[in-house]
């Protein structure tokens, strides 16, 4: 079966979930909820879902198991994944999004919240082998009870984001947004015009689409310049399918860098301290005035980075990943008032930061993005890759320095390298190459730094090259 824990949450192929390994998994959730004491029976645990064809059917799985395990499933309908983490905290009920993210139709998953936010690896674990415990029961008939919160979910998640900024900071703007097939799309529209902004509504699709902000693809590039040119915007914005990571792109088309936006918004709420992993612009530690902790990639990690720090007296406490997607571990102070801790991802923060920082710096985009002068990034990944390569690889390239020379020569000579979370190579020019295989799909990704975006493009070029050459035949 292919379904296993990634870097955020489970993941597999769409016809193994339909089945009933989703029902297993929302029932072992379900018992762990009630083994832990974080629900007694009567209880509500939430149940959101992104536009996949293959997540209603998941969902009802899911609230099936719920109401077996005595639970009451509260159907919240199609929404951001932060909007349902944050219903979640305020009601301090258990939740599951049905989600496969960036990842292609053919592929869903779950996402797995605590009343206290999302799990972590020991928990994810735990359900695990309490998984391995539980039958699926024949294939249900009828409908099952639920109650409905969508519209109130919804609401409380739009209610945080007018707090954020000021009436009309956003007048003015012209921003497209991309709405494609991810449930962030009407939400987006709704709250850049109560900002005062001009939303221009682009590429809205039916059929579910992968967005991947941390490596777009070259026909999305090539759809956001066209826009920009045709339609004389400030910026476009978008998310993937769930809505917990942004894509930003400038008055060009050209997408800013999600470590960029995080980075951002943590600027704008006054942060203390950043928690990132190693996969973000190591240019952070340069420009940011506070403390920067490194971790390894997923949300998970960020957010136990983000716990170690927030146990510093008066930390205020901002994590975010390369994609983009940032968390927040303190309250801050900002227009509307308190703007409450959220620990997982959200695009709508750094999408509205950033904007507001364009308008507040009298900068573009662009000009603001260079501003603050960090090495250029860039990122993208192989697919089908097959996880067997992937270990061999890193197995290979690990096992000594002179592997890694002799597979980096083309490149050139190492200066450090960091193995917290795949290899990521330094070379005294700056220049920075990271391979990682994926933990969700099995693909590999490269991650790159460079002076500029000329020589990010083709060290990005170079690093796929060599990944896509690999035999690893040659090296068992």
């Amino acid at each position: 079966m292919s379904l296993k824990f990634g870097t955020s949450g489970l993941r597999g192929l769409s016809s193994d979930l339909e089945g009933a390994p989703s029902f297993i998994y929302a029932a072992a959730f379900s018992k762990f909820l009630l083994d832990q004491g974080l629900a007694a029976s009567g209880d509500r645990v939430l149940v959101g879902y992104d536009f996949r064809a293959s997540s209603p059917a998941i969902a009802e799985n899911v609230k099936r198991a719920i109401s077996l395990a005595g639970l009451v499933p509260v159907d919240c309908g199609t929404l951001p994944t932060p909007a349902l983490a944050h219903y979640g905290l305020k009601l301090g009920a258990g939740s599951m999004m049905i989600t496969g993210s960036h990842i292609p139709a053919d592929r869903n998953g779950i996402k797995f919240y605590l009343p206290s936010g999302e799990i972590g690896k020991n928990d994810e674990k735990a359900i695990t082998s309490l998984s391995e415990k539980i039958q699926a029961p024949e294939v249900g008939s009828g409908n099952v009870p639920f109650e409905d919160h969508a519209a109130q979910a919804a609401a409380l998640f739009m209610e945080r984001n007018r707090g954020l900024l000021a009436a009309n900071t956003l007048q003015g703007l012209r921003v497209g947004v991309y709405q494609h097939s991810t449930v962030a799309r009407d939400m987006l529209a709704e709250i850049l015009a109560h900002y005062g902004a001009e939303a221009v509504l682009l590429g809205r699709s039916e059929t579910f689409i992968p967005v991947d902000t941390e490596a777009v693809s070259i026909d999305t590039k090539t759809a956001l310049k066209q826009w920009s040119e045709q339609h004389g915007l400030d910026a476009i914005v978008s998310a993937d399918g769930d809505g917990d990571r942004p894509l930003i792109a400038d008055e060009t088309g050209l997408p800013v860098n999600g470590d960029v936006c995080g980075f951002l918004a943590a600027q704008f709420l006054g942060a203390t301290h950043v928690v990132t992993p190693v996969t973000s612009n190591s240019g952070i530690e340069k420009v940011f005035a506070g403390e920067v902790a490194r971790t390894r990639v997923g949300s998970p990690f960020v957010i136990s980075g983000m716990q170690t720090a927030a146990g510093s007296d008066g930390a205020l406490v901002v994590g975010f990943e390369a994609n983009g997607g940032t968390l927040t571990a303190s309250e801050f102070q900002v227009a509307g008032g308190q703007f409450s801790a959220l620990p997982t991802r959200d695009c709508f923060l750094p999408i509205l930061v950033v904007l507001a920082s364009s308008v507040a710096s009298g900068l573009s985009l662009s000009a603001l993005k260079d501003s603050l002068r960090m090495n250029a990034t860039s990122a993208d990944r192989l697919k089908d890759y097959p996880q067997e390569n992937s270990a061999a690889l890193m197995g290979w390239l690990t096992h000594s320095s002179a592997n890694l020379a002799s597979f980096i020569q083309p490149i050139g000579v190492p200066t450090s390298v960091n193995d917290l979370d795949g290899l990521r190579v330094a070379f005294e020019d700056g220049a920075v190459i990271h391979f990682r295989p994926s933990g969700n799909a099995p693909e590999m990704r490269c991650y790159v730094e460079a002076e500029n975006p000329e020589k990010c493009k083709l060290l990005l070029e170079s690093g796929l090259d060599l990944l896509s050459t690999f035999d690893r035949d040659a090296v068992a």
